[in-house]
């Protein structure tokens, strides 16, 4: 933390979110005794805010209602490119199948595949275990399903992911953190608050005929 709080960015999202500042250097003496370059800098910084937003944002899903959660998954899904429209895949969304399914989403745009999905509102220290697995994966065979994806957002036993690897059936784990990367790189309930654009000398420009 003490290293982190050396980067402006970092320590101002960290002041502002409530942390304790405790004794540090001024920013001035830090930057001289680092040996990292000002771009190097920067992308430290954008790597430490990256993981407190997405540790903030699983924290702000498990505050959430489970209907929220829900919704989020729609949100996330047609972001990344599948149910087709959003009003398509809320629909598709919601409607339990038999043991264990919260609901089924069109792979593509045509809807020449479906995904069956199934999501876990979790607190952190609660894994989803092989039972819920085999009872997920015994509702993709009832259906005639071969496709399948589990949210969660704490994590997945060694059991559990055990068991996944040796089907038939293709199904995909999102554990809390993995959640966390795909909702922060498709921007659902986050959005740009600081760009910086870092401009190099044009060497060609001062090159005389």
């Amino acid at each position: 933390m003490n290293l982190l709080k050396t980067y402006a960015p970092f320590r101002d999202f960290y002041e502002k979110s409530g942390g304790t500042a405790g004794e540090e250097e001024p920013a001035a003496k830090a930057a001289v005794a680092s040996e990292a370059t000002p771009e190097e800098q920067i992308e430290a910084a954008h790597s430490a805010i990256q993981v407190a937003l997405k540790a903030d944002l699983l924290l702000r899903v498990l505050a959430q209602s489970p209907a929220f959660f829900e919704r989020l998954i729609v949100e996330l899904l047609v972001a990344m490119g599948y149910g087709g429209s959003h009003d398509r895949a809320a629909r598709s969304l919601g409607k339990s199948g038999d043991g264990g399914v919260d609901g089924v989403i069109d792979e593509d745009r045509l809807g020449l595949d479906r995904i069956y999905i199934q999501a876990k509102r979790y607190a952190r220290h609660v894994s989803v275990g092989r039972p819920e697995m085999q009872a997920f994966v015994g509702s993709l065979v009832g259906l005639g399903a071969t496709k399948g994806v589990f949210v969660t957002t704490s994590g997945f036993s060694a059991p559990a992911t055990e068991y996944v690897r040796h089907i038939p059936q293709r199904v995909i784990l999102i554990d809390g953190e993995r959640l966390a990367e795909l909702l922060v790189e498709h921007d659902v309930g986050v959005r740009v608050s600081h760009t910086i654009s870092v401009k190099r000398m044009d060497e060609d420009f001062f090159v005389e005929d």
